[in-house]
């Protein structure tokens, strides 16, 4: 089957080199890499489920949920810059 995927350009140059080496196509690479992480998903134990403290002293701050990690670290990289301006 044909599909399109957008792969880091230095990723693809790498692969490219690795497959002219070896005497392989790009395409045998894709198929291996994808069925090597397929199969190590699949003997994976499930992840434990991890309980969040959200109250009390500590915590996380107001406005910012628990259910978006993204939202935490752009946070902490905001504060970060800030610090970084203030030394200046």
């Amino acid at each position: 089957m044909r599909t399109t995927v957008r792969l880091d350009d230095e990723l693809l140059a790498e692969a490219k080199r690795y497959a002219a080496r070896t005497g392989r196509t790009l395409t045998s690479l894709i198929d291996e890499g994808l069925r090597e992480v397929l199969a190590r998903g699949e003997r994976r134990a499930p992840a434990k489920r991890v309980e969040l403290l959200t109250g009390g002293e500590g915590g996380l701050r107001p406005g910012i949920r628990s259910d978006s990690f993204s939202e935490v670290l752009d946070q902490l990289d905001c504060e970060r810059f800030l610090k970084s301006i203030d030394r200046s």
